[in-house]
């Protein structure tokens, strides 16, 4: 189970950081996104960490101002969202799977665990 948390409202320019935290103890073996879904948008692939390596790999709307960490002890995988837009406005999700291939690491059908989701408003 996945519990995403840390949305809010910001202004432009701001930045938030948003967590994704479980109880699984072998987490680490999970490959771990984010995902977010503006109203009337599909949902949008943002960054994940590759299970076991660590890798990470973002979206190009996102690259340079979000970065992914996290805290392997409290099992929990940080989004930091800099500089942040009001284009950036959306339900984040955060999206985690032990099986799912590399090619398919940007498609929210191979994830078969999702967080509740934590809404981000930002205002112009």
């Amino acid at each position: 189970q996945l519990q995403a948390s840390g949305g809010g409202l910001v202004q432009a320019g701001a930045s938030l950081r948003l967590s994704c935290a479980t109880t699984e103890p072998t987490f680490g073996s999970y490959t771990v996104a984010w995902f977010r879904q503006a109203p009337g948008k599909e949902r949008e692939f943002l960054a994940a960490f590759w299970r076991g390596t660590g890798d990470t790999f973002y979206a190009d709307s996102v690259r340079g101002r979000f970065a992914l960490s996290r805290d392997s002890a409290k099992r929990t995988v940080f989004l930091q969202m800099n500089s942040l837009k009001p284009d950036d406005t959306a339900v984040y999700y955060c999206a985690a799977d032990r099986t799912l291939i590399l090619s398919t690491r940007r498609k929210d059908t191979a994830y078969k665990n999702w967080g509740q989701g934590t809404l981000v408003t930002v205002s112009s």
